[in-house]
């Protein structure tokens, strides 16, 4: 078995992001895997569903313990993404030769990886909005006991997601969640992430073992991925409260974007043209999305002003001193945002 150190390297930073946002690891380790060090598509998939699979046990049984996991959602979820994760492997490795299984692999990863930048996008707007309506206490978050179960989305939501992660490896972690988030609202934060971290444990392990079974497997670049990843999750996760997530999550967006941009064989002119609209144009549009979303009381508590941010951000968007506002607004008002806290009564505090 042969260790690769330059992989292990990659994985620390990977298993780090992933610690301290939340996000899967499957969309940043997969795509490195593929551009920078050359694995093939089907290989880089496998290894890293197969560390995911020993990794996802460890934060599912810290939101056991704490009691945060819908267990009402994650055996619809489950009963739904087993088959299609399986489906999704054998029917890749259906689509003809190894060149073409690998090329297919690729679009369907760079796809993959567009779609769960736009879910990471939408779940930071709907969290804002839903943070604000939660400390202006207009929004009712359930702690205890069952919820209705949409039966037929949430199957859907789990046939989607275990398809999308048979296939590529990632969505168990960005997309499922996000669609857990427009489907039951009443769910706190925690609850939200537990139950996708707890249903993902037999999705990815469904999808592991199919590619296992077709031979994509590699123990070296699996042994390599954890030895990195594993203490860089738990120290991530521990500094997790202290990051400051308004800053990490457009860059990682960007990530994304240039990564399935680059699978996709965008040629390298036009890739640039994206990357520079989506740094100037999309930041400062992100950043009036999330502006928009806390209540002019927050901004009233802080001393800011909500109207001035808003078209500082949206009229230079285009213009591209967005970007500068935008790098402002992450960096000094969000936090203050973030920490005015109102109470149902109307009182006033700052969160420490």
């Amino acid at each position: 078995m042969h260790i690769d150190w330059a992989i292990a390297f990659a994985s620390v930073i990977v298993g780090f992001t992933v610690g301290l946002t939340g996000m899967g690891g499957g969309a940043l380790m997969t795509p490195i895997l593929v551009i920078f060090y050359g694995i093939d598509p089907t290989t880089a998939v496998s290894s890293d569903l197969i560390a995911a699979m020993v990794m996802k046990p460890v934060g599912g049984g810290v939101h056991v313990r704490r009691k945060t996991v819908r267990w009402e959602l994650v055996r619809w979820l489950v009963l739904a993404s087993i088959p299609t994760a399986f489906a999704g492997v054998f029917l890749l490795h259906a689509t003809g030769n190894s060149d073409t299984i690998e090329n297919t692999t690729k679009i369907f990863l760079g796809a993959t990886l567009m779609l769960a930048a736009m879910a990471m996008v939408f779940r930071s707007w709907l969290q804002g909005r839903r943070s604000a309506a939660a400390r202006a206490g207009t929004r009712a978050t359930l702690t205890t006991g069952k919820i209705p179960v949409r039966i037929p989305l949430t199957l859907a939501i789990g046939a989607f997601g275990g398809l999308v992660v048979g296939l590529t490896s990632v969505g168990s972690g960005s997309i499922i969640i996000a669609c857990l988030m427009l489907t039951y609202p009443q769910l706190r934060g925690a609850q939200l992430v537990g139950t996708d971290l707890v249903q993902a444990i037999p999705l990815v392990a469904a999808a592991a073992l199919a590619h296992i079974i077709v031979g994509d497997f590699e123990l070296g670049l699996t042994a390599s991925i954890l030895i990195g990843a594993l203490p860089a999750v738990y120290v991530g996760a521990r500094l997790s409260s202290r990051a400051r997530d308004g800053l990490i999550r457009p860059a990682l967006v960007f990530v994304l974007v240039a990564s399935a941009l680059k699978l996709l064989n965008v040629p390298t002119l036009i890739l640039g043209i994206a990357l520079v609209v989506v740094a100037l144009v999309g930041l400062s549009l992100y950043a009036a999305a999330d502006a928009a979303a806390h209540p002019q009381s927050s901004w009233d508590t802080v001393g800011l002003k909500r109207d001035s941010w808003l078209r500082w951000l949206l009229i230079g968007a285009p213009l591209g001193v967005g970007f500068g506002a935008a790098i402002a607004y992450f960096a000094k008002a969000r936090p203050q945002l973030a920490a005015a806290t109102i109470q149902p009564g109307g009182m006033v505090t700052t969160a420490p």
